[in-house]
């Protein structure tokens, strides 16, 4: 099996525009002729119906139909609860004592575990499922056996959650798109509207929770860079921006197909191969961001980064991920403004070939 990793700005750009290349699975190869099993690591980005994985028609339909929900006022005005659940947060962590605090298990992720729960009317006592089976999906480390039970576990817990919402409305998502219907088009089916689930569900909170974290750890780790902010000469958006950029949450995203031979960057790549789109190593590709890619710069001049993906596909809660991470980065070091490293604390990467983040972040507040 062959999956070509591509790591350019420019190619992933090209890659993103091609006609020739899909995202629908039917399209490679070895998916086509059954040898890729349920228990693949990496099932649950290839195996999932919904618009990740839905070209043209059928792609645009699932797309307007899920925007009517996911709308940016349903998005803005979270603004206050975000604010809210964060405060909320940081009483609890200033309360633990004067040792150190692990911020990712404080802040960054209950933060949007709660938020996206919130919004999709998942329960309380249901969190912690929920969380368990998105920690699999993103973990790089799962055993075959894992992989085949996370994909049918994550089925069945959505699947009740649809159907509870099927029978007793409320004011969330999962409820908002039931009743979601394009203008000539079907409501989604039950099996779209699961998938769906799961799509916005991750997307909403591993990803969000890591740029949380990878904004904090680069701030204290860059104190120039923190400074900037706390002087007024950049804002915390700036410091989402460009951790977006440099430290992406998604780092590479399963999978592209070629549904035709294709030439990206000068390269034949024949028909039904897979691509990894290197949304992470674009980000710091010194011919869009400069021969100082690798450096983190609060003051450089953004030239479009590829952490939310690009064209069709972009991601359609990038404007609540912002909203979530301006929220906690502005809350947490007003708070704490002495806030700084654990001395000899290891902060290990999370052990993900798609997502970028730390399994600890271990501070102290000050």
């Amino acid at each position: 099996m062959v999956v070509r990793a591509l790591t350019g700005h420019d190619v992933v750009m090209e890659a993103l525009a091609h006609p020739g290349v899909r995202k629908e699975a039917r399209h490679w190869g070895p998916w086509a002729r059954g040898e890729i099993p349920m228990d693949w690591p990496l099932i649950s980005w290839v195996a999932p119906d919904n618009m990740l994985t839905a070209d043209g028609d059928r792609h645009r339909r699932l797309r307007t139909l899920v925007s009517q929900a996911f709308t940016p006022r349903r998005v803005e005005v979270l603004r206050p609860r975000v604010a809210e659940i964060t405060a909320d947060l940081l009483d609890a962590a200033e309360a633990s004592g004067p040792g150190p605090v692990d911020l990712r298990a404080a802040l960054a992720l209950p933060l949007p575990m709660t938020v996206i729960s919130e919004l999709f009317g998942v329960a309380p006592e249901h969190r912690d499922t929920l969380h368990g089976l998105m920690h699999w999906v993103f973990d790089a480390t799962v055993t075959p056996e894992q992989a085949a039970r996370t994909n049918a576990d994550m089925l069945a817990f959505l699947t009740e959650l649809a159907e509870e919402k099927a029978g007793a409305p409320g004011d969330d998502l999962t409820s908002a798109l039931l009743e979601a219907r394009a203008e000539g088009d079907e409501k989604l089916s039950q099996s779209e509207l699961v998938w769906t689930l799961i799509l916005m569900i991750g997307a909403g909170y591993e990803t969000t929770m890591n740029l949380i974290t990878n904004s904090v750890h680069a701030l204290l780790t860059h104190p120039e860079q923190l400074a900037l902010v706390r002087s007024g000469e950049a804002s915390w958006a700036d410091a989402v921006e460009e951790t977006l950029r440099w430290d992406a949450s998604i780092q590479y995203l399963p999978l592209r197909y070629t549904a035709e031979d294709v030439t990206l960057a000068g390269v034949r790549v024949p028909k039904g191969e897979a691509l990894l789109m290197g949304f992470g190593a674009a980000g710091r590709d010194p011919g869009q961001h400069g021969d100082d890619a690798h450096v983190f710069d609060l003051r450089r001049e953004q030239r479009g980064h590829l952490a939310f993906s690009h064209g069709p596909h972009f991601c359609l809660g990038a404007g609540l991920a912002r909203l979530e991470g301006t929220t906690a980065l502005e809350a947490l070091f007003t708070r704490f403004p002495r806030i700084r490293p654990a001395e000899g604390e290891d902060v290990p990467e999370s052990p993900s070939i798609v997502a970028s983040g730390r399994s600890r972040l271990p501070v102290v507040l000050g």
